[in-house]
């Protein structure tokens, strides 16, 4: 099974979040295990001295100043990595962005938008991006 690993800056979401999420999340399941981990910013903060991920994870980091790419775009990047066989890591940075550091140890630096948006809203339009990647992949008319 293919999974896709979300940490997330911050606290456990809302209620109203989860719900968006999780609405999500069980789209993605039969494909592929999408889930959420939530980091406080200290330990995000700590991946540039300490980066924690594997050769065989594609590591994604959500940032303002990274690259905007279309949906068609990251449904290609994914299924890049899953065909390589590498598990995908998307990191949502804490409210002050993330170290340089981290920056470059990323696979990919991605900017969703010129827009700021608060980190809960930011995990639900992830959430949505993911399953709309997915289903580009398999032909499906949910993109248009």
């Amino acid at each position: 099974m293919v999974m896709i690993r979300i940490i997330a800056g911050g606290k456990k979401s809302k209620n109203w979040v989860l719900d968006g999420q999780t609405e999500y999340e069980k789209r993605l399941k039969k494909p592929f295990d999408a889930h959420f981990e939530y980091w406080d910013d200290e330990k995000i903060a700590g991946l540039a001295h300490n980066w924690p991920f594997k050769p065989s994870e594609y590591v994604i980091l959500l940032d303002e100043r990274g690259e905007i790419i279309s949906s068609p775009e990251l449904s290609n990047r994914l299924e890049k990595a899953f065909v390589s066989g590498k598990s995908v890591t998307i990191i949502i940075g804490g409210a002050y962005g993330v170290s340089q550091d981290i920056r470059d140890k990323a696979d990919f630096v991605w900017s969703i938008s010129k827009l700021v948006f608060p980190h809960e809203l930011m995990r639900i339009i992830l959430s949505e991006q993911i399953y709309r990647a997915y289903e580009i992949a398999k032909g499906r008319k949910y993109h248009h």
